[in-house]
């Protein structure tokens, strides 16, 4: 699955440069994903412009409402050191202290709980347009569960390892001034493809 998904981004955009520099565009490279979400094979060609833009910004609302509550409790937790470090109490300051570690513990708690849901909820959305689906829950742990909760990490492991190389790779280019930076660019619009198409490939190989 990891060798498809990089030849299906790398036949999504190479050669094609105007393709490319549009994907680098806000929201396009999302919208894309879109598409790629319903299992479109080979990779689709950008046909219509705003409603690839339109899709991005769907995905982003949908990422955006999931990223709520641990925006809400890092706020919770973070406040009292906040307040302890205008009043410059020591006791409240070493208080806040501990409720800002506490807060970031959870924060992480629930940034894999997100990370584990959200590819399984973009695809369902792509494929039903339906912002509810996207919350779905028992549908998507149903489709978690039809996967195998150890297949399913083990998947999420691969795809970190993937990923890894691409941040490595991306690393060494950004000591280049500028054409690193602008390589860097293109690179991110490969690896954002490269992952749609993976969790498509997880999604439809349950």
């Amino acid at each position: 699955m990891l060798g498809e998904s990089f030849e299906y981004a790398k036949e999504a955009v190479w050669g094609k440069w105007l393709k490319w520099v549009l994907l680098i565009i806000p929201f396009m490279t999302p919208g894309y994903a879109f598409q790629i979400y319903r299992g479109t094979k080979p990779a689709p060609e950008i046909d219509d412009w705003v409603a690839t833009f339109i899709n991005g910004i769907k995905l982003f609302i949908v990422a955006f409402i999931y990223a709520i509550p641990v925006i809400i409790v890092g706020a919770i937790f973070l406040l009292p050191l906040l307040f302890a470090a205008i009043s410059q109490d020591s006791a409240a300051l070493m208080a806040g202290v501990g409720s800002a570690f506490l807060g970031v513990l959870v924060c992480i708690i629930l940034l894999i709980i997100i990370a584990l849901i959200l590819p399984m909820a973009f695809i369902r959305f792509a494929r039903t347009e339906s912002f509810g689906e996207a919350f779905n829950f028992r549908e998507i742990f149903a489709k978690i569960g039809q996967i195998g909760w150890g297949s399913y990490i083990v998947a999420w492991i691969a795809l970190i390892i993937a990923m890894i190389v691409f941040e490595i790779v991306m690393g060494i280019l950004a000591i280049i001034p500028i054409l690193g930076w602008i390589l860097d660019l293109f690179l991110m619009v490969v690896m954002m493809i490269f992952v749609a198409r993976y969790w498509t490939h997880v999604f439809d190989n349950s």
